[in-house]
């Protein structure tokens, strides 16, 4: 079963819009929460914690999906649920393997 990996950098209820797209979408197997321990590290610790740095946060998201037709359109309403909002994100994977 293909499984999308996918980052989305801004405030809580962005992410928490591009969840629920993916949430409504047929076909879609599981939408989970992934938690990202790297999100908050920064090799440059000089300007962490900056007031530009505090009002948006990285969170990550996999998706299951049932073929590569289904994680297109996946990817798709992400990008403009995401691209909407004005929100960063970033797609990883699926694996070559898992496809």
């Amino acid at each position: 079963m293909p499984r999308i990996l996918l980052r989305i950098t801004g405030d809580r209820d962005i992410f928490d819009d591009v969840a629920n797209a993916i949430h409504g979408i047929d076909r879609v197997e599981r939408v989970e929460e992934i938690d990202d321990f790297m999100s908050d590290f920064r090799d440059d610790s000089s300007s962490q914690n900056l007031s530009d740095d505090m009002s948006s946060r990285t969170y990550t998201l996999e998706v299951e999906v049932p073929n590569e037709k289904v994680g297109e359109h996946v990817r798709q309403v992400a990008e403009e649920a995401a691209g909407s909002r004005e929100a960063a994100i970033e797609f990883i994977g699926p694996d070559e393997n898992e496809i």
